[in-house]
């Protein structure tokens, strides 16, 4: 199993670049074009949808697809990951994934062993253009204090203006000021990966009206966004409400179903012997 612990780094001089692998020379067009659909079905790529969502496939020989495959796999990606790749991402089949790789390998960096799971955990990372994209949001997110790896690069395809900052602005928004909030957002990067909507202010709303939370308890445990609302945080604080405990946060959502059903049920007991 990859982690994010290891230190290994990849020297400039040691980076790969694609190597072109021989493919059988035909002249005939149709069977060219045949050999292309079952090396793309080999891979468990969709080619109807890869033609229909990257019209320049048609023209990409053989050859070059061979050589995309044989780069990536170079840098520790499975075949059935490099598929899964190509198949939710088909226009990856005729770009060149080396520039976004050697950023995240140099600029990030990242180490080597690593670079698989960044790029299973978020393909789009290699369809991302280096000036405009990530270079940029790599310079805003160290500038809030984190420090990228497998597990957070994902966020480098995210838009900082439209996507990061809002989050941002929404915690200051509650009343913590901008260093507060920079120390979440590095203690639980995964902050910037939820729903301004769908997630965090409906999270917010119960925290705050049906919990009767104080915020400075959300400061020392921001991993509360990260659990369902539905699923956790509600029946679990009426689980306590309907026994009138309450728990601090952490407490109460970071340990497992059966660790909370029996932590109840030692509460209650505790306090039958005090009666």
């Amino acid at each position: 199993m990859l982690t994010c612990g290891l230190k290994l780094q990849l020297p400039p001089q040691t980076l790969l670049k694609p190597t072109s692998t021989a493919v059988p020379t035909t002249k005939d067009g149709g069977l060219l074009f045949r050999q292309k659909l079952l090396y793309l079905q080999s891979l468990n790529i969709n080619p109807h949808k890869a033609l229909n969502q990257n019209p320049s496939l048609r023209s990409t020989p053989l050859s070059s697809l061979l050589s995309l495959e044989v780069s990536l796999s170079s840098f520790g990606l499975s075949r059935p990951s490099i598929g899964r790749i190509l198949d939710m991402y088909p226009l990856l089949l005729t770009s060149d994934p080396l520039p976004p790789i050697n950023f995240l390998l140099q600029e990030v960096p990242l180490p080597l062993p690593h670079l698989p799971l960044s790029l299973s955990r978020c393909p789009r990372l290699l369809l991302s253009s280096v000036a405009t994209q990530l270079r940029p949001t790599l310079r805003f997110l160290t500038s809030l204090g984190l420090v990228l790896n497998c597990r957070t690069t994902l966020l480098l395809a995210s838009n900082v203006e439209n996507t990061l900052k809002p989050k941002l602005n929404f915690l200051q928004s509650l009343g913590f000021d901008e260093p507060e909030v920079n120390r979440m957002v590095v203690r639980s990067p995964g902050l910037l990966t939820l729903s301004l909507e769908n997630n965090m202010k409906p999270k917010v709303k119960f925290f705050l009206e049906e919990m009767e939370g104080e915020l400075e308890e959300l400061k020392r445990f921001p991993q509360y966004f990260s659990f369902s609302l539905d699923k956790k945080i509600k029946p679990r604080h009426r689980a306590l409400v309907e026994h009138g405990f309450k728990l601090p946060l952490s407490k109460m959502l970071k340990v497992s179903d059966g660790e909370f059903n029996a932590r109840l049920i030692e509460m209650r007991l505790q306090r039958v012997q005090r009666t």
